[in-house]
């Protein structure tokens, strides 16, 4: 974290109302997102609005989610501190440097290459050294690291894409948007053996995730 944050007190009030107050208490969590300075990964002109309950723009089309989506999301992989996880969509990369703490190791994957340069260099600027950004499709997995304990798709799916489910470990969790445009369920997969089941937890809204197991610009626009 930077010295002489001015973003410090900002960053508390977000943990203290948004996060805490929605009854999210793991400490390990609430440390994580206490140290991590999510201003530096939004844009110049985005970075007053920072900690505010709210997504930002991040461009390429792509926004970074509302920190309380970021918390919800990382507390459902149930990450005790030794886990590999696969993040499908890194954007700016906050969400990843905030996995990065709960976890052993991460992989993220990132469509845009604009984003996944400056996801980089942002983890890099912030020694962040468990992070592996990757550039491609990211509905594809990544395959070569499998497999992962814990999944994490950033972007709106129109059914869990089979490559994921294929790369999930045993005891592993999976959490993902399914849906179409404008309204999204949270699913929750986990596997067992051979098997896997879901739940639906709440509804959110993301941008879509593209490739070959994503939507197409003709059925999302």
């Amino acid at each position: 974290m930077e010295t002489n944050d001015p973003f410090e007190t900002d960053r508390l009030q977000m943990v203290a109302a948004q996060i805490e107050r929605r009854g999210l208490l793991n400490e390990r969590l609430l440390t994580t997102l206490r140290q991590t300075p999510r201003h530096v990964f939004v844009p110049d002109e985005q970075r007053s609005f920072a900690y505010e309950d709210r997504p930002l723009p991040i461009g390429s089309g792509q926004t970074i989610s509302q920190p309380y989506i970021v918390a919800l999301m990382t507390s459902l992989l149930n990450l005790q501190g030794g886990e590999k996880v696969l993040e499908i969509g890194a954007g700016s990369g906050y969400q990843a440097a905030v996995l990065a703490h709960m976890a052993s190791s991460v992989h993220t994957v990132e469509r845009h290459q604009p984003l996944a340069d400056h996801a980089i260099q942002i983890l890099a600027i912030l020694g962040i050294q468990n992070v592996t950004v990757h550039c491609g499709d990211g509905s594809l997995g990544w395959p070569s690291a499998a497999p992962f304990d814990a999944i994490m798709v950033t972007a709106a799916a129109p059914r869990v894409p089979q490559p994921l489910l294929d790369q999930l470990a045993d005891g592993g969790r999976l959490v993902i948007p399914v849906g179409s445009s404008g309204v999204q369920e949270l699913q929750l997969w986990t596997r067992d053996g051979e098997n896997c089941q879901h739940e639906s937890l709440i509804q959110v809204s993301f941008v879509p995730l593209r490739g070959a197991h994503g939507w197409d610009s003709s059925e999302w626009r």
